[in-house]
């Protein structure tokens, strides 16, 4: 056990000693091998705003807000594409930019989306008015609807392991819930996808009223997380009591 976690430490260290060179913004940047553009970035001081990114769990490029803007030469002619830099690795002689025309246009663009579903978060209008965006060109019914990051159903996946929520659906129908919406057994009650949440959207009671945890009855108590909720314990009768 011992010689395979030594092993781990020193890969690990070797890949740290492997230093990548870059250029973002126009100045040049060495970081270690493995870093994705967005951590190199942070890790640098450059601002780069992101909606579905925690370091916690792995990339997922879905709100497309931390895009970034790669600048190629092919045959003596610029060329240049986008990319999310959450999910891009850093690659020697890499030339980034990260507030170019282009970038932030998309971002703005980005931003208008989510502000047409979300007009009354305050999360989301602060994120769209730094980048420029005061009002939407339009707006759908729900004024607070959730802007499918996926936060809460990777956390539930990658951290607690249970995967009791998903996506279901698509298109404009497309949400967070327990599979095939319904019932789930899996779900612990934990509140880690609530914590994970970056606007709000999702409640302790949105989840708990998804499902019961336990059997209605079980000859137990289930006690609830004093962090996420004032609800201290369910008694065996079904009834709440404050903690």
């Amino acid at each position: 056990m011992w010689d395979l976690h030594e092993s781990v430490q020193i890969q690990r260290h070797l890949c740290e000693l492997i230093m990548i060179h870059l250029t973002i913004d126009g100045s040049d940047i060495a970081v270690a091998d493995g870093r994705t553009l967005l951590e190199a970035c942070r890790e640098n001081g450059i601002d780069v705003p992101t909606l579905c990114y925690h370091p916690a769990l792995e990339p997922y490029g879905a709100c497309r807000l931390c895009i970034v803007e790669i600048v190629e030469i092919v045959e003596d002619t610029n060329s240049s594409r986008l990319v999310a830099s959450c999910a891009y690795p850093c690659q020697e002689g890499l030339q980034v930019e990260t507030n170019s025309a282009a970038v932030r246009r998309n971002r703005r663009l980005t931003a208008e989306l989510l502000l047409a579903g979300a007009y009354r978060n305050p999360e989301i209008v602060a994120l769209a008015d730094k980048l420029g965006v005061e009002e939407p060109r339009y707006r759908l019914p729900d004024a607070d609807s959730c802007v499918l990051c996926g936060l809460c159903v990777r956390a539930c996946n990658e951290i607690v392991g249970i995967s009791a929520i998903s996506m279901i659906n698509r298109g404009s129908t497309k949400q967070v819930s327990a599979p095939f919406a319904t019932v789930s057994s899996s779900c612990i009650s934990c509140g880690t996808c609530v914590l994970m949440c970056p606007t709000g959207k999702l409640t302790l009671n949105d989840v708990s009223g998804l499902h019961l945890p336990q059997h209605p009855f079980a000859d137990y108590q289930q006690f609830y997380c004093q962090l996420c909720d004032d609800t201290a314990q369910i008694p065996m009768n079904g009834s709440r009591s404050a903690g």
